[in-house]
């Protein structure tokens, strides 16, 4: 059964606090289960609410804020050299939990051949916009 079905319970909100690694009033910071990479980070909203263009200001304002505080624990434990930050809104777009999330994931040298593109990826063939 997918965690997108509606008789099966949220996992982000089944979650206990005891799994934070940081909170605020407005959300959450959890290290993805299934990580991409070492220190492979989640910002998650207290509220459920599917999608981010559903959140408020407030929630918006203080997601940021857990984001860097995530960034600088992650930096200090994990010394990556980079990042990306990506919100898959939307089945089409790959959402597979309906509640929005954020996923903060460090890079590090030489995790993949060729990391030009980025998150534009998400369509391979369209991932490389310049003759660089």
């Amino acid at each position: 059964m997918s965690s997108t079905e509606p008789d099966k319970p949220c996992p982000f909100c089944a979650l206990s606090n005891e799994h934070y690694l940081d909170q605020n009033d407005v959300g959450y910071v959890v290290r993805d289960l299934f990580p991409v990479n070492p220190g492979h980070t989640l910002i998650i909203p207290k509220r459920h609410v599917g999608s981010f263009f559903m959140l408020n200001r407030d929630e918006v304002d203080g997601l940021w804020q857990l984001m860097g505080r995530a960034k600088a624990q992650i930096d200090e434990a994990f010394a990556p050299v980079d990042y990306n930050i990506g919100i898959n809104d939307g089945p089409h777009a790959g959402q597979t939990v309906p509640h929005v999330h954020i996923h903060l994931m460090p890079r590090y040298l030489n995790d993949t051949a060729d990391p030009r593109g980025g998150v534009r990826r998400i369509i391979a063939e369209r991932a490389i916009y310049s003759n660089d």
